[in-house]
């Protein structure tokens, strides 16, 4: 039997285990992560809309066993979701008014790909994943990435709010201040990692950015080593939050690093998060998250505040987890 039918045998026998009532709620009925507990295949995806996201990577995973498609298509649940108000073209917008997205893909072995400052792509994150096939870079931004998804034939959607974005943005523009509040205008990407059962990793970021941000600002999720690192040597991480605080700590590259030198997933998210409180100042407004999964699919996540989840899903049947966090 061929690996990719053991993966669907198994799944199927595992979900039919599975009570209706343990799919879903903060812990999916089951205890979410023991310490040391490993799942092969795995995928991990930060906040409660990670949930749809997963569902979408795990079908994919077991159709195609492609952990590259899994993650791509997984997170594109996430850009079409119209109730999503910090991933896609209906994010809310920067103070200009002005939907700008950012989104980035990588492969275990290294090959990369990125986009920021983008408008007029629904789907960013399979923008990246053409910059990271099919040219000689690694990152395009701005009008250069748009003119290469028309060149690529993604199609240009109408620039116009979603109605709930421009509802919010009416009412930001009364008093036009720019005070993130934790776990909302920091509930910013979906981070999505995951490894298959033959050890391979990969791992997507997409998000509309910050509400009411500067136009032009860029934050940590199109930056390969700051919101997402994988490497099949070691694992994988992602990133979530305020993204200037994870940029200066170059946060996914430093767990990826620090699972290299023998830590756990859950350890080193911890001392990432001990590491961006000691950069940043003002760490009482600042929220950041990080989810990590090592080579033998053991993971760990951690945050500065409270407030943090993520999704979960292996053969076992899948989980909404709430982070624990430092404060």
């Amino acid at each position: 039997m061929s690996d990719r039918r053991k993966f669907l045998k198994n799944t199927l026998l595992s979900s039919a285990l599975i009570l209706p009532g343990s799919m879903s709620g903060s812990m999916g009925g089951f205890t979410g992560r023991k310490k040391g507990e490993k799942h092969k295949p795995l995928i991990l995806s930060t906040w409660n809309h990670g949930m749809p996201a997963n569902d979408k990577a795990w079908e994919v995973l077991g159709k195609s066993g492609d952990i590259v498609d899994a993650v791509e298509q997984g997170v594109m649940v996430t850009e079409n979701d119209l109730k999503n108000l910090s991933v896609g073209l209906q994010g809310l917008p920067d103070r200009e008014g002005i939907v700008t997205l950012d989104a980035s893909i990588m492969k275990g072995d290294g090959s990369c790909g990125s986009v920021c400052f983008v408008r007029q792509v629904k789907h960013p994150i399979s923008l990246a994943r053409k910059v990271m096939e099919d040219t000689p870079h690694v990152m395009l931004a701005g009008e250069g990435a748009r003119q290469f998804a028309i060149q690529e034939g993604f199609p240009m959607e109408e620039e116009k709010l979603s109605p709930a974005a421009e509802k919010a943005y009416q009412k930001w523009k009364l008093k036009s201040e720019y005070k993130p509040i934790i776990n909302i205008e920091n509930h910013d990407t979906i981070g999505m990692i995951g490894l298959d059962e033959n050890g391979n990793l990969a791992g997507s970021c997409t998000t509309s950015g910050l509400a009411y941000k500067m136009h032009g600002r860029v934050g940590d999720s199109p930056i390969i080593g700051a919101g997402l690192y994988v490497d099949n040597e070691v694992g994988a991480a992602t990133a979530t939050g305020l993204g200037e605080s994870i940029i200066k700590i170059c946060g996914s590259f430093l767990i990826v690093e620090l699972m290299r030198q023998g830590r756990s997933p859950q350890e080193a998210c911890e001392e990432a998060v001990r590491r961006l409180i000691s950069k940043n100042k003002g760490i009482d407004g600042i929220q950041a998250g990080f989810l990590a999964v090592n080579k033998d699919g053991e993971h760990g996540a951690y945050a500065v505040h409270p407030g943090f989840n993520y999704a979960m899903h292996h053969q076992d049947g899948k989980a909404l987890v709430d982070s624990k966090s430092k404060f």
